[in-house]
């Protein structure tokens, strides 16, 4: 390149990447590396302090530390295998700490199990305590979990700093790629830098990015941005024009996402079968039957029975505040639309004005003026939605489900988005899968519907809990998304 000319940022860019092609992977190796050291420091960290609680115990007589070198020397190693098949390496993007802590917590202990028997034929006179190995599973899960956690902490606040970014390139700049850009654009952690969008409609720019070609020239924008991973977010679209653009993308070897339809969501319940040798797609009815349905419904006995015991003295405490704050009612009730689209009233501690829907139903708003100086509070602490586990006592709702929605509001869903009712094939509820995802509030009813769609299909008890854990902590670390 000749003295004097000034290159693009892009251009260099390229250069750079031409020049020395594992710089980009660079970050992301050392993060994966200090991730390995964090692993096996826990490990062995973990083994000499159980070591040091149990030699305190005058009862107990055991030889020194060195003697038991074996069992973190295996266990580490059996651990890095373990997770490295499992993919624990892969932290690129954020995970869920409480998913991550289970898997922790069973690849260790299946780890430590197998260098016990690894050690028992190799070492058939080896001796060792019990409660040595308990408590060292013990204090070790406990260091990698929060170890972890930190490592997760130190790697996005790095990412949302421009260190090892993925350019990223959006195609489709309708409702869809507008929200997987907002969702880019408002969690920087992810590591995501966009380019620019691709899109065949005459916008020129969406959320102040430029609109920098249609789905023909994608070739030609992954090679000129130096893309690294291309994100299609056209669920409308047809499988052929889906799999067109996935290929224009194979050709250039860049990483490829797509979001998926509402058929692709429900694709885990779908089987093959046949009719007279004729194949047809299955799709297995998911509503909770059986012992499924008891389970959940004993779940919600319990927790709900225990709740309003447990919390019978602050409820009372906030329904004396309402009561000071503004005139009215303590308790809100309000027709929405439960299991079956059968309408219920659900309770709620009243946050708003007495007059608030003097002029008719309608959604809330961030700053709301019809909100009461202590219903702002409640708001964003979710306190006004504790007298539902009422509802949820007597059988109205669940404790984990759908969040209920008006009827009126009902009838213009149902209209305009897929599979909208299906919704209703389980009892509305407290919390819901979309909402500890984020999505609550103001936010894309069918987005919000594709989340619910998920957790009815793939439903569990360990599900509910995780995602009433979610809930706890979202709402103690005041993260009020949209709570409004």
């Amino acid at each position: 390149m000749q003295q004097g000319l000034t290159t693009s940022p892009i251009e260099e860019y390229r250069v750079r990447r031409a020049q020395r092609p594992g710089l980009l992977k660079r970050p992301q190796l050392l993060f994966m590396l200090a991730l390995m050291g964090v692993d096996i420091s826990s490990i062995w960290l973990g083994f000499w302090l159980a070591y040091q609680m149990i030699q305190r115990d005058p009862a107990t007589v055991i030889g020194p530390f060195y003697e038991f070198w074996p069992l973190p020397a295996f266990s580490s190693a059996l651990l890095l295998l373990s997770f490295f098949t499992q993919r624990m390496y892969q932290r690129r993007r954020p995970i869920a700490h409480l998913d991550e802590s289970y898997r922790v917590a069973s690849l260790t202990a299946l780890s430590f199990l197998l260098s016990i028997a690894l050690i028992a034929l190799l070492w058939p006179d080896f001796n060792y305590h019990r409660s040595f190995i308990g408590l060292a599973w013990f204090v070790a899960t406990g260091l990698l979990t929060a170890g972890r956690l930190v490592h997760a902490r130190v790697q996005w606040r790095a990412q949302a700093q421009g260190v090892g970014d993925d350019r990223v390139l959006l195609v489709g700049a309708g409702e869809v790629g507008q929200m997987i850009l907002q969702k880019i654009i408002s969690n920087p952690k992810l590591g995501f830098q966009v380019v620019g969008i691709i899109d065949n409609g005459n916008r020129r720019s969406v959320l102040n990015l430029p609109v920098i070609g249609t789905i023909a020239d994608i070739p030609r924008v992954i090679d000129e941005y130096a893309v690294d991973e291309v994100i299609i977010g056209l669920p409308e679209s047809s499988h052929q024009e889906i799999v067109g653009i996935i290929s224009l993308c194979e050709r250039e070897k860049v990483g490829i996402r797509v979001f998926p339809d509402v058929f692709q969501i429900m694709a885990s319940e779908v089987t093959i079968g046949d009719l007279g040798g004729l194949p047809l797609l299955t799709i297995r009815d998911v509503a909770l039957q059986g012992w499924r349905l008891t389970m959940k419904r004993g779940m919600d006995i319990l927790f709900s029975g225990a709740g309003l015991v447990l919390l019978s003295p602050f409820l009372l405490f906030v329904a004396l505040l309402i009561k000071l704050d503004s005139p009215g009612a303590v308790f809100y009730s309000q027709e929405r639309m439960g299991l079956d689209a059968l309408p219920f009233r659900m309770i709620k501690f009243r946050s708003m004005r007495q007059d608030a829907e003097q002029q008719g139903p309608g959604w809330t708003q961030e700053n709301d003026p019809r909100r009461t100086k202590l219903g702002a509070l409640m708001r964003r602490f979710n306190i006004d939605e504790l007298p539902q586990l009422i509802n949820v006592l007597v059988g109205d709702m669940s404790l984990v489900g759908p969040r209920p929605e008006r009827p009126v509001y009902v009838e213009q869903f149902r209209q305009r988005i897929p599979r909208y009712m299906d919704r209703h094939r389980e009892k509305a509820g407290m919390t819901g899968w979309a909402q500890v995802n984020g999505l609550r509030g103001d936010t894309s009813i069918a987005e919000r519907t594709k989340y619910d769609l998920w957790y009815i299909e793939n439903w569990s008890l360990t599900l509910d809990i995780k995602i009433i854990l979610r809930t706890i902590v979202q709402t103690m670390a005041d993260r009020g998304d949209n709570a409004y």
